[in-house]
This record gives structure tokens, sequence and C-alpha cells, in this order.
């Protein structure tokens, strides 16, 4: 370890690489001169003054790859009024010192459309704008050396059917032939991506910024907001120091800085920066030596990435959550005024475990010079994931931020922001970015607890239904969560806890993940069981819930949804689309009063399907009052076909099927405590869903419990709730269907009343799908079919009597709900 610490040049480790930093300015001062006017400083900026404008259809704030992205896209799209605002100058913040990884990896699906995007737009930017953007393409590799770690890649080989890029799972002699400098001695496999590389982000962002005012966007810099004031009609009124900008809307694209804006309108943006460190080696003659330039490696289990640089070699490590730094002083006391380009100390010491990891890896580590160590800060969000799109409870206010990957994200999100702008409607699902999954609950120890946790675990092993436990849990604990919590493995659902998995005595407990069978797979058989032969009770409180009434109440949601209005004391389950007729949300609707409705939706989709619904009353001049009651009302479901006796101990109100009928709704007392009662279950037996008042919850749980133990009554949890609703082929948001789906692939024909009067949303692309013929369909394949039909009537009496009355064959399974409906209506 001498040899390294030997080797440290101190002045350097506390300044940037200073090659590269002056390289950067020199190119920077080049670039801006072309455009200076008349009398202009020597600082690179437009004369404001002359031309300044005065109104924008969009504002995008930030001049950092991704919003310089963003207008590029935009202004490319069509938009005739885009204007970037950069409060110093393009690149300042974290796009400056990254270290310009690009892949198209992401362990996620839908992410991995991005990072194609961004990809194929950097290789074709150079010709485009005739700016140079030092993009390499030398491949890359994710080397396994644990048997885990070869699950892991055979898992995500899997899933890598699903994009149009190549993924190779190699060999150890592959690797060692694509990177001859690697020891082999723990190397077992590799996850190979050809086309991944890096590339320079100055000379991206520039690129990007040439682009987009050949395009006719405008750039100004330096241009800091001062403040955000909305207008009447929607609009915001944007300060700077050189006047006011009305937009129609904004854009948020500020890295870092990202909570210093959203504070402006009164958002708490759930962003801190995190302290990462990287480290540049002088000329190594091995790389040297080499006639092509090594792909970029990934050694998963020293969590760190290296690459070659020129002829040297550069390697980032993501520190264990309890070492890394955190920049929380800048979440309590902001940003300090006038960081720009400036870096944080660095701390060799902090490093050295991955240090050693490098070395031992790729031995020609140990006698290269470190001429530089670069530590500089990049933004976290609690999941690491940005927040991308409309927020929810603001007009017209939009968000690119919370990037952990700028580089390899700019591209691909800059075309996926502008398509939604644009078109009114995101472009495929991308709901894991939404900025609408935090809300009140993310406070700032939750945030730092779970950024921490997120750099951390960086590299760790991606199981099949991860969780991550820091930071939980937060506010959102249902009436009966102290009950349950120590007797169920708990799941995190938008800020909940809610029961996966219940133990039983001789149950290996605990959260156990695997790639194979898990701990968890015979107690949730044990509750499937359960459900379908006697009684469960499951904790459905995480569901989000709106009130909504008013005048125009019916007028409203005859417009977002494409079924009709349930009457009085009835419920449906009901769509909304986008205009091009995709499946943006599933959403239960009852009808409470005249005009007085309960919108119930999944747990990731509270904000998601709020936001939508609240613009649509906007912008149509609606009368109606939407109200979120998430947290006021606990939710428990009660499943199976002994769930009506159970029922019946605790009310005077008959619950009979001829008086109490499937997708009715009432208000009943139950063990003397007021609720509203819904004959409905996911799981596709005899069910009600309980909605009560949260305080009230636990001793709703309990009288129901008490009263059920003749019955054999015991909890369930979501496991076995997803699994029999899949046994009845019941879709889910997010899974059979999403933005990325219409409504006819997924099977929901019997939801979808095209001969309703009410226009609504999608009606009129669904109508000309129809037209044209379905060119995917649900289920895809005979086989499928088959396999679905043989699970959906295997059980019960109940089924096999109605079977008995139906057609049979592979084609006869009924469409999802529709089946749905039929079987419990038996019940």
């Amino acid at each position: 370890m001498s040899q390294i610490f030997n080797a440290v040049n101190i002045q350097l480790r506390r300044n940037v690489y200073a090659y590269q930093y002056f390289r950067r300015i020199a190119q920077r001062t080049i670039w801006c001169a072309p455009q200076k006017c008349a009398g202009e400083g020597d600082h690179g900026s437009y004369v404001l003054g002359k031309r300044w404008k005065d109104t924008a259809e969009t504002v995008v704030i930030g001049g950092g790859c991704v919003g310089v992205s963003l207008a590029y896209h935009l202004a490319k799209a069509g938009m005739k009024d885009v204007v970037l605002l950069e409060k110093s100058e393009l690149t300042a913040g974290s796009t400056w010192h990254a270290a310009g990884l690009t892949t198209y990896y992401h362990p996620g699906i839908n992410l991995k459309k991005v990072h194609y995007n961004s990809i194929k737009l950097y290789e074709k930017l150079e010709e485009e704008t005739g700016q140079a953007v030092g993009f390499h393409q030398p491949g890359s590799i994710r080397i396994a050396s644990s048997a885990v770690r070869v699950d892991e890649i055979k898992y995500q080989m899997a899933r890598a059917h699903w994009h149009p890029t190549p993924q190779f799972l190699i060999g150890p002699e592959k690797v060692k032939e694509l990177f001859p400098l690697l020891n082999m001695d723990k190397v077992l496999a590799g996850l190979y991506n050809p086309g991944d590389g890096h590339i320079d982000p100055y000379s991206l962002t520039m690129a990007l910024a040439a682009g987009a005012r050949m395009y006719g966007a405008q750039i100004y810099n330096p241009a800091p907001v001062t403040a955000l004031a909305p207008t009447p009609d929607g609009k915001w009124d944007v300060q700077t120091p050189h006047g006011t900008i009305r937009a129609n809307r904004i854009v948020n694209v500020t890295g870092f800085w990202a909570r210093e804006v959203g504070k402006m309108i009164g958002i708490e943006h759930p962003t801190i920066p995190v302290h990462h460190q990287y480290v540049v080696t002088s000329t190594v003659p091995e790389v040297k030596a080499l006639k092509t330039e090594l792909p970029v490696i990934r050694d998963l289990e020293g969590s760190y990435y290296l690459r070659q640089e020129r002829d040297g070699l550069l390697f980032g490590p993501y520190e264990q959550e309890e070492k890394m730094v955190l920049q929380d002083s800048w979440v309590r006391d902001g940003v300090p005024p006038g960081f720009g380009k400036e870096l944080f100390e660095s701390d060799l010491d902090r490093i050295m475990e991955h240090v050693e990891y490098a070395m031992e890896m790729v031995p020609v580590l140990k006698n290269a010079d470190i001429i530089n160590i670069v530590s500089g800060p990049i933004t976290y969000t609690p999941d690491l994931l940005p927040m991308v799109g409309p927020h929810q409870g603001v007009q017209n206010y939009w968000t690119a931020i919370g990037f952990g990957y700028g580089v390899i994200h700019a591209g691909g999100m800059g075309k996926f922001l502008s398509d939604w702008i644009m078109t009114g409607e995101p472009p495929f699902d991308l709901i894991e970015c939404d900025p609408n999954r935090y809300s009140k609950w993310t406070t700032v120890p939750y945030l730092c607890a779970k950024a921490r946790e997120s750099y951390g675990f960086n590299n760790v092993v991606g199981y099949p239904k991860e969780e991550r436990f820091a930071g939980r849990p937060t506010s959102r604990v249902s009436g009966v969560y102290e009950l349950l919590k120590s007797k169920a493995s708990m799941g995190f659902h938008a800020g909940w806890e809610q029961p996966h998995w219940f133990y039983k005595p001789g149950d290996d407990v605990g959260y156990k993940p695997s790639f194979r069978r898990t701990n968890w797979f015979e107690p949730v058989g044990r509750e499937c069981k359960l459900v379908m032969e006697k009684v469960g009770v499951i904790d459905l409180t995480p569901f989000g819930k709106f009130m909504v009434k008013g005048k125009d109440s019916v007028k409203l949601l005859d417009r977002l949804f494409a079924n009709v209005m349930p009457k009085v004391g009835l419920t449906n389950i009901s769509h909304m689309l986008t205009p091009s007729g995709r499946v943006y949300a599933e959403v239960t609707i009852t009808q409470l009063a005249p005009g007085e409705f309960l919108l119930i939706t999944g747990s990731g989709s509270e904000l998601h399907d709020l936001r939508w619904i609240e613009k649509e009353a906007v912008d149509g001049g609606y009368d109606v009052d939407i109200t979120n009651v998430t947290e006021n009302i606990g939710v428990l479901g009660v499943a199976g076909p002994k769930s009506r006796e159970v029922l019946q101990k605790l009310t005077d109100e008959d619950m009979s099927d001829a008086a109490f009928k499937f997708l009715h709704c009432k208000s009943i007392r139950l063990a003397g405590i007021p609720l509203r009662a819904t004959r409905i279950s996911y799981t596709g037996e005899l069910g009600w869903e309980l909605y009560i008042d949260n305080k009230d919850m636990a001793a709703v749980y309990l009288a129901i419990m008490e009263a059920g133990q003749n019955e054999g009554i015991d909890n369930f949890g979501t496991y076995a709730m997803s699994s029999l609703r899949l046994e009845k082929g019941f879709r889910g948001w997010g899974a059979e269907m999403n933005c990325d789906t219409n409504p006819l692939e997924a099977g929901l024909d019997y939801f979808i009343k095209l001969n309703k009067p009410a226009d609504f949303i999608g009606k009129k692309a669904l109508q000309e799908i129809k037209a044209k013929g379905l060119k995917r369909n649900w289920p895809t394949s005979p086989w499928t079919q088959t396999i679905l039909t043989q699970r959906a009537m295997k059980p019960s009496g109940t089924r096999a009597r109605w079977l008995a009355t139906q057609p049979q064959g592979p084609t006869a399974i009924p469409s999802s709900r529709a089946w749905r409906l039929r079987t419990c209506r038996l019940s």
C-alpha cells in the first residue's frame, strides 16, 4: 500500500483532474466565442439585454447535461419558444466532473429504454451538430465472482430479450480475451454489453447545446432564477436579475439545487448530494501497449467501476453506507452561494478497501501513479431513481431531478420528457421515476437514511422482490401495524408497511431473498389454501383513496374513465386511458351518494393517478371537489368461502347473496363500529373490503379474528393475494397493463364502453385501434391460454358449477374481470 500513498501528489489530490479541467476550460472559451455580441465580456455569456425573451412555451431551469438535452429535444420536436436558464455556466454542478459512463444495461426493464435512447443519440450527435462528443464504445463487462452473481446474471439475461440491444453471458476465457489485464482467479462469468463505454460529459453538453440552438432554443447564462410566481391562468413568472419570463410551463432540472428551486413554490423535493470519488492514474505501460481500448468493467463484489482513461486507468468506488458521506448540510442550509465547479476534499482512506480490491483484480494498478482523486457532488433520491415528469398539486411544474447517473440518462430522459410534454402523455411506462412517488411522509431523516443505504447498496445483488429497510417505518402505518409487525415479513408500499407473508411456528422467518425457492414459498402456499378453503384477513390500507364530489363530478369521471359510472351504492372497475388509448390507471369507483364518489387505486399509483384527475378537472373547468383521503381510511380485506359466516356474526346487516350482492357497497356497523363494506375481492373468492376510520381499524380487526375462530380464520399477505389473482387471470396495473398497453390488448374489453355517450379520453384512439385490429392479445398464445384455463378452472365447486354451463376448450377462458364478476356472483 505504501506504493499507492507514495505515488499520490498531495496538491493534485485537492484539485481537479488538472489536464482535463483546463482542456475543458479551453474548449468552453473556444465554443463560446462565436456566440458573443458586441460589448460582451469574456465570460462567454449572452448579452442578455439584446436576446432576452419575455415569454416562452417552456422554461428549462438548469444547464447540466439533462437540462440541455431537454431543451435540445423540445426544440427539435418543433416547440418554438424554448428557453434554458443556467445560473452560472453550462455543466456547472455534477455534469462537468462526472466519469461519463454509458451502458445499455439496467436491472429494471423500463429504464433500459432510456439508456438505449441515450446511446443511440450520442452515436450520431457529433455528425448532427458538428461538435465532438468524445464518445468511446469499447463495451463493458459486469464481473461475477460468486455463484449468486452468476444467478443474478442469468436472471438479467432472462429479462434482456425485452429490448433490442445485444447482451451476452460470457465465460472466463472470453472475459480474459476482452480484458487481458484482469486477474482471473475469482472470475466465474461476465455479463457483456457491446456498445457500452464512456463519453466526455462537457463535450456532450456542449454538443446538445449547439443542437438546441440550431433548432431554435435560447440558452441564457449566467441567469439564476430568483423567484417563481404562478399566475391565475396556470402559467409562471420566472424571475431573474435580467428580467421576468412568462412561461406556459417550467421544468426544474437543477441537480443539487433542486430543493432550492422547489422551495420557491413550497415543495420539498427529496434530493440530497452524495460525495462520490473516482481515481485517475497516469500512464500505465501495460495499458499503453494494448492495441484496442479496454472495455469498462464493473467488479460487483469490489463495488467499483474501472475504465481506460487515455493510457491510464480511472476507477470509481461506491463505499459502504457507514463510510460514505452525505452533504446533509446542503439540505438544512442550502447549497453555498456561488458553488458551481468546485469539488470536495478527497479522502483516500475512505476508499482504500475498494482500492485494494481493484489492485487485486487489475494487478497493474499496484504500480500505477495516481495523478488525481476527484470528489464531487452527485444527487441522490431515497431510491436512487430520478424524479421525472409533472408534479402533483402544482399546475405546469415539471421536474427532471435526482439523477445519480445523469450522463447515461440525459439523452433518453430528454426525449422521454419532451415526448410527454409535446403529446400530453408519457411515451412509455416509467412510473418508477414518477416524481409523485414521494409525499409528506418523505422526511429529511428518511431521505438521509435511504440515500446512504442506496449509495452503499449500489452493487449489491439485485434479487427479485427486493426489500430495503433503512428509514422504516415512516409515519404511514395502518391501524393494525402494531398488531401485525412481529407476525409478518413486511413490505414497503409508497411509505406504508404492509404484510407480505405471515410466520407460523417452524417457519424460516425473516427476509431471505433468492433467485431460487425462498423461505416464503410454503407459507404463501399455506395462505392461498386458507383463502380458497376457509377465510383470510389482509391489510389493504395502502390503497390510494380519493373523494370526488360536486356539481360536475359525474361529467368529470365520465370524461376520465372508459366505463360507465356506477349507480348509488354500486361499485365498478374503471380505467383511465391516455389520448392514444393506452391504460394510464385502473381504479375501483363507488358512488356513495348522488354525485359523491370514492375512488380506490393501487398504493404505488396514488399521486400518479391523482395528478391526472386534478389536471383534467382544471383543464376542463369542472366544478368538483377532489380530496385525497388515503391516510384517513384503513382497509381490511376479508376473503374466502367462509367470509360471509364470519362477518354475519358481527352485524345486523343481512350479508346473504340476495341482500348484499357482488359489487354493492353499504354503510354498516361491524362489532358496533361504523364502516363501509364493499363486496369485492382481488383474490377471486367470496369477499369484502371494509373501509374504516384508521383509529377504529384495530378494534374491527380483533373482532373479526375472534369471530372467525371456528371457521379457521387467519391472516394472509400480499404475496398470496398476488398469487391468487394470477390464478384467476386478474390483470394488475403495472404488470399486465400499463402505459405500454391498450385495454383491448390486455383483455379489458368488458370494462371499456365505447358506446357510452361521453367522449372519454382515449375513446377515438381506441375506436381506431379496434377498427384496424389488434397486433397482440392476451393471452398471447394457445399454450398460455391452455395453462391459464387449467389454472382458473381448477378450484372449487363454485367454478365447477359455472363451468358445466360453459363451452369448453382453451379459448373459453373469460377476460380478467369478467371472470371475476361471473365467479364471485355465484357465491
